[in-house]
């Protein structure tokens, strides 16, 4: 059994690093052209197959909450970045998928921050403390299974 402090202090640590990461990534984020929200959104949809998501699926993985991914949508939908579609599969549901213009403007933001990412938080590790971290960080997570 982990002793409860050394899992406090690993959290710790953890936390802080995502938290002041995040401040120096969000420094740098063209947010002229997109906020963070818009870009976890996009950065979904455009894994997807087809870059084409469930409303539903999109929800479960997206860092925001449900009522501002559905207000978030709409915004992106306005500005011709995804479109809207009943979902054939099941008439309650609806599939968000990126236009063309979306996966570009995406794309274009996707290697400005990758670049930031690199330099802020890749350049402090080699590349097998990055893999590491990787599975780490996937084993950790709640939502992965654990035996």
């Amino acid at each position: 059994m982990v002793e409860r402090a050394i899992t406090v202090a690993a959290w710790e640590a953890l936390f802080r690093t995502q938290v002041m990461t995040m401040r120096e990534l969000s420094a740098e984020f063209p947010t002229e052209l997109m906020s963070l929200n818009e870009y976890d959104v996009l950065f979904n949809i455009s894994r997807a197959p087809g870059r084409r998501l469930r409303l539903k699926e999109l929800n479960r993985n997206s860092l925001i909450t449900q009522p501002s991914i559905s207000r978030l949508i709409d915004r992106l939908t306005a500005r011709g970045l995804v479109v809207k579609e009943p979902d054939p599969d099941d008439g309650r549901g609806t599939i968000v998928g990126i236009t063309d213009a979306g996966f570009t403007l995406f794309r274009r933001v996707a290697i400005q921050h990758m670049e930031a990412i690199h330099r802020h938080f890749g350049a402090t590790l080699t590349e097998e403390e990055l893999h590491l971290l990787g599975e780490l960080s996937a084993r950790a997570r709640p939502d992965t299974a654990r035996e």
